[in-house]
Formats: structure tokens, C-alpha cells, sequence
């Protein structure tokens, strides 16, 4: 069995969904699993996995935006505190467990360390397709695509193996890459979806623009998450998030309305819910799920969140449902087929695969 550091970004509630069902897998399956996060990922995992605690990056956002200058100092305030940690996470998690791999899913210290420390590096996560997978979009993105991709590129230095969920499969890029459905959490997978008549909103308490504008609509019902509130206004119902109560909300909404995040963008599809995306100002791949949910009609995407907008997601509804009947519903056998292939035998096939990269890099730098 093998020895493995899992580490994940904090940020947001996505990657900790994905990385629980992968870390219970493995442990299951014998292997002994050290878990590094932060923020989100470090409190939705503590009380249930072996996770140490370290430093990450944060991004602040204001009505549905990416504020750059908040999002800077928030990170420039916390540098020597990030760099005690990665002192921490070197010598607990590589020096001391000395783990046969290193499995990221988009947090770059352990990264970064099982490069310094020739550890072989398998990432799962869905930010590779945007370095990986051939995608297409309009020329105005090129730009956008281009930093991303570079972006993903210094974050997560020269992993050896990618697996990547996604639910638009485009052309991989190399051989090291292996496209699969996004991973569920067992409770979704679990769900019998029903029609409720309500619309289920997710959005921050700073998105107040959306708010303003779902209020006109009286004749529908919505119910409101992300303001951490329980009241009724009129045609609105908030309610405080539960994990549970969410997810029985989302299973009998009649649509979603949520800011373009892959997580519950690929949970609401799978129940079947068509999506209005509201992608988040200066996120690359919140604009490209947005971009990837209007090729496959599965909802709309509105980037300037205009009235008209909504009113003709509420109009189209019907023919997205009845597009989201022909969804891949295979759940995550795949991926977790794949993960014990590559960690079999000593990890024979990782290390295979760690060998061949080490030789690409080595012939590149001369």
C-alpha cells in the first residue's frame, strides 16, 4: 500500500467535495493518506482525515468580481506566514511520512515539494483542462486563456499524471492526461430528483445586483443560499446553509441560478436542474463553464447578469431539461479505477510515468 500526501486548495467548498470521495476511496483501499489545505478545504475535512493546516491563497470578490487590489493585500499580509508553513509541511509530510506520491488537487506547496524532492505528482482536479483538453472560444478570451493556462502551469509544476474531470470533453494534449465525469459526492449520486416549481438561487451577500432582479419576478418562487440568513421577503426564502439542506433544495428546484462554479454547475446537471451561470468578472474558468453550458444547452450564461437575460432562462427552461435528459450519468467508477491502477503494485504505473516525465524535462532543459 502507499504512502501519500493529498493536498487541495481552500478555496471554495469544490475542491474539498471532490477531494473527500477520493481520500475515503483510498483509505478503504489500505493506503495511508496525510491531508494539506486550508480555509474551506481545511474545516470541511479536519474532523474526518489526518489534515495538517497550512497557508493558501484567497481571492476576494465584490457583487459577483474579482477584487484585485483586496485580493493582493489579503495574500501579501500572510507571506511569512506561508512561508513558515511550507517549512512545516517539507519537514512533517516529506521529511518524516516520506510518501511514495504526491496527489494535488490545485494547491501548489506540496506541488512544488514533490518536485524539489523528485516525488512522483498526479493531479485530480478540473482547472488542468484549460492546460490540457483543446477548447474552443471566442477571440476576445485569448488572452484570458493564454494567462490561465501559464497560471496553471507555474501553480502545478510538471505533474506526471492529470486526471481531469470535466463535462465538455475536448482533444487532449499529451498522453499523460485522462478525461473523466466530474466527481460527485455519494449524497448527490444518492438523490431522486424532483420539480418543486421554485428556483434555487446560490450567490454571495455581495451579489446584490441579482437579488434586485429576481424580486421583480412575483409569480416565481425563490430560494435564496449564500447570505447566511433565514427569512421570507415576499417571493424570496433565505435560508442559512446546510449542507444537507441545500442539497434536498437543489434535488426539488426547477432550475438553478448560481454564480458559474464547477461544482455545483456538473451537481446541478446530474440532477438534472438547468443553470443560469453568472460568471465571476476576472475568472477565466468561470467564464469558460459559462461558454461550455451555452454550447451544450444545458442552460445559459450571462456575464453582465442583464434582466433580459433571466427572463429568457425562465422562458427556456423546458428545453433544457429535456437536453439534460441525454447527461452522462456515470458517476466516479472511472476515475477511482484509474487512481488504483496508477498506485498498484508500488505504484508501479505512477512511477512510470514520473520516469518518462523526468527524462521530457531533463531533454527540454538541455
Amino acid at each position: 500500500m502507499a504512502k501519500i500526501v493529498y493536498s487541495l486548495s481552500g478555496e471554495g467548498s469544490g475542491h474539498s467535495s471532490r477531494s473527500r470521495e477520493m481520500i475515503t476511496h483510498l483509505l478503504k483501499k489500505g493506503h495511508t493518506v496525510k491531508v494539506a489545505s486550508y480555509d474551506r478545504g481545511y474545516r470541511n475535512l479536519k474532523d474526518d482525515f489526518d489534515v495538517l493546516e497550512i497557508e493558501g491563497f484567497s481571492i476576494v470578490s465584490e457583487d459577483n468580481k474579482v477584487s484585485v487590489g483586496k485580493t493582493f493585500l489579503q495574500n501579501f499580509t500572510s507571506i511569512f506566514d506561508r512561508y513558515e508553513s511550507i517549512n512545516e509541511l517539507k519537514q512533517k509530510y516529506f521529511k518524516e511520512f516520506k510518501p511514495d506520491c504526491v496527489i494535488t488537487d490545485f494547491e501548489p506547496m506540496a506541488a512544488y515539494l514533490a518536485n524539489e524532492l523528485d516525488v512522483p505528482l498526479m493531479t485530480i482536479d478540473n482547472q488542468h483542462r484549460m492546460r490540457y483538453m483543446d477548447f474552443s472560444y471566442p477571440l476576445e478570451w485569448k488572452a484570458d486563456a493564454l494567462f490561465i493556462e501559464n497560471l496553471i502551469r507555474v501553480m502545478i509544476p510538471r505533474p506526471c499524471i492529470s486526471l481531469v474531470t470535466t463535462f465538455y470533453f475536448g482533444k487532449k494534449r499529451n498522453d499523460r492526461t485522462f478525461l473523466f465525469p466530474p466527481i460527485l459526492r455519494q449524497a448527490v449520486l444518492d438523490q431522486k430528483p424532483t420539480n418543486g416549481g421554485y428556483i434555487l438561487v446560490y450567490a454571495t451577500s455581495e451579489f446584490k445586483t441579482l437579488i434586485d432582479h429576481i424580486k421583480t419576478y412575483k409569480r416565481e418562487k425563490f430560494i435564496v443560499y449564500g447570505f447566511n440568513i433565514d427569512k421570507i421577503e415576499k417571493n424570496l426564502i433565505y435560508k442559512s446553509f446546510s449542507r444537507e439542506g441545500f442539497l434536498n433544495d437543489l434535488a426539488g428546484c426547477r432550475a438553478v441560478i448560481a454564480t458559474a462554479g464547477f461544482t455545483l454547475m456538473t451537481e446541478s446537471f446530474y440532477l438534472g436542474k438547468p443553470v443560469l451561470a453568472l460568471p465571476m468578472k476576472g475568472q477565466f474558468e468561470q467564464v469558460l463553464n459559462g461558454l461550455m453550458l451555452d454550447d451544450l444547452k444545458y442552460g445559459r450564461s450571462s456575464l453582465e447578469l442583464k434582466r433580459e437575460d433571466i427572463s429568457a432562462f425562465l422562458y427556456d427552461i423546458p428545453e433544457y431539461s429535456d437536453n439534460l435528459k441525454s447527461y452522462d450519468r456515470k458517476g466516479n467508477d472511472a476515475i477511482k479505477e484509474m487512481l488504483d491502477l496508477m498506485l498498484a503494485n508500488d505504484c508501479l504505473v505512477l512511477n512510470n510515468f514520473n520516469e518518462k516525465r523526468r527524462t521530457i524535462f531533463h531533454v527540454e532543459e538541455k
